[in-house]
């Protein structure tokens, strides 16, 4: 059974930037797209970002792209995600979640993805 564990979450004020972590145990990164998502309070869940499983491919919400970077380290068995020009709106639990799949296209959206996280918390507030 494949675990996610997030780590990175917490306060940061608006301009700043936080480096958030997903561990991933009980299979290899080789096998799986791994996805970040979001969900603020009151609102649905969100994809953010997905590497691919051979770690060629990213792709980016278009609320992100140009201040989000998603990556992975294979020898750490964890995936990355490096955000940057926080704003309020980036608000929200942040989960990890694994897809067998390769997409090709709704690659950032939740059902396809088969194991998740538990999350951690970003707020962004001055």
């Amino acid at each position: 059974q494949l675990q996610l564990v997030e780590s990175g979450g917490g306060l940061v004020q608006p301009g700043g930037s936080l480096r958030l972590s997903c561990a991933v145990s009980g299979g290899t990164l080789n096998d799986y797209a791994i996805g970040w998502f979001r969900q603020a309070p009151g609102k649905e869940r969100e994809g953010v970002s997905r590497i691919s499983a051979s770690g060629a491919i990213t792709k980016y919400a278009a609320s992100v792209r140009g201040r989000f970077t998603i990556s992975r380290d294979i020898a750490k068995s964890a995936v990355y995600l490096q955000m940057t020009s926080l704003e309020p709106a980036d608000n929200g639990i942040y989960y990890c979640a694994a897809d067998r799949q390769s997409c090709g296209s709704m690659c950032l959206s939740s059902g396809r993805y088969d194991y998740w996280g538990q999350g951690t918390q970003v707020t962004v507030s001055s």
